[in-house]
């Protein structure tokens, strides 16, 4: 008899992209082992195997990492200091740099625009004189102050126009280091994501336009028709990748500007809620192309076989179910989760269209 030796692949964190990603483990014969400071999160219900435990705790992360063969992340506000713990025990992919760089807003960007990555103005603020100061060198005042780190969903931010007070805009934000963004006339907002396996080979997904609702993405549609713009963002994105080495799958969020150009919005080095559509779109999801790269496996085709339209089910959008129970095409996908907080993302559905 012969014995076939499954990999085990650790995810830190345990909300709807470890859940989906575990799911996507178990269709290849892989198991995950989640590790997340929340009992009862939502890849605790779908994993065989579950610590939980703080980010912190050396003890755990240890014990941990020993029970697997490789370690990634769900999200990006995974201490830096925990993946370079890890690292003395096994391989984590992607690793720390890319990590630090996203957790940052000033980081990230001057890395992107060190590799030719164009975006929006922006400026490192660490007072109120340094948003005037900016705003005197730009020539007008219209921006969007950030904090630097841990904003997501429209969280951490504030917009100032002519005539604010950038005094209590600073000090509502409750920082000491921020970034003030141009605001852009952008004809609508794009995402592409690519996935690179250990020996260096790249996918592309599809190009996909985003809808927002209250900062909060809500509707993703893909693919678009638009070849030159799609050219242009799977370059930046093959760019981004072997600039960081990336093992894994990683996102870019662009505006696109009323004359067609690419700005460089976020990076997010992990699967992302825009493409969640692959799931049901594609040969091979954004969730299985990244246990397959992180596992050691050869990256998995992405052709798309259907067109799609993926819509996020927030806070009570989870109680107007029968629609899609009903509609031809549609794909469920429920995260688990049982309290529908406003704006909470609760799952999604995704339509299909051959």
């Amino acid at each position: 008899m012969t014995v076939v030796k499954q990999t085990i692949v650790g995810i830190l964190g345990g909300g709807q992209l470890g859940r989906m990603s575990a799911m996507a483990a178990a269709r290849l014969g892989i198991q995950t082992h989640i590790y997340c400071p929340e009992a009862n999160c939502p890849a605790s219900l779908v994993t065989p195997h579950f610590t939980c435990a703080e980010y912190t705790d050396k003890a755990a992360l240890e014990t941990f990492a020993k029970a697997v063969d490789v370690i990634t992340y769900e999200f990006e506000n995974i201490p830096v200091e925990t993946v370079e713990y890890l690292k003395l025990f096994k391989p984590v992919y992607p690793d720390e740099e890319l990590l630090k760089a996203s957790q940052d807003r000033t980081k990230e960007k001057d890395f992107l625009n060190g590799i030719g990555i164009p975006t929006a103005p922006w400026a490192e603020i660490k007072s109120a004189a340094d948003i005037d100061k900016t705003f005197d060198q730009w020539g007008f005042k219209e921006g969007i102050l950030k904090t630097a780190r841990f904003g997501y969903d429209g969280k951490g931010q504030i917009k100032i126009s002519e005539g604010d007070d950038t005094a209590t805009a600073w000090e509502k934000l409750k920082t000491d280091k921020a970034v003030l963004e141009g605001i852009i006339d952008f004809d609508y907002e794009v995402s592409i994501i690519i996935a690179r396996d250990i020996k260096g080979h790249c996918a592309v997904y599809p190009l996909s336009k985003n809808d927002h609702k209250n900062h909060i993405l809500w509707k993703t549609t893909a693919p678009i028709s638009s070849a030159t713009i799609e050219r242009e963002a799977a370059y930046m994105a093959h760019e981004l990748a072997e600039a960081v080495n990336l093992v894994g799958v990683l996102a870019i969020e662009f505006f696109v500007t009323k004359d067609g150009k690419l700005l460089a919005n976020e990076i997010a080095p992990r699967t992302h809620n825009s493409g969640h559509w692959t799931i049901d779109a594609c040969s091979v999801s954004q969730f299985e192309n990244h246990i397959r790269c992180v596992a050691g496996l050869p990256v998995g085709k992405v052709g798309c076989h259907s067109s799609a339209e993926m819509i996020n089910l927030l806070g009570e959008d989870i109680l107007k179910l029968d629609e899609y129970h009903a509609m031809e095409g549609a794909n469920i996908h429920l995260y688990g989760k049982t309290d529908a907080k406003p704006g909470r993302k609760m799952g999604h559905v995704t339509i299909v269209k051959k």
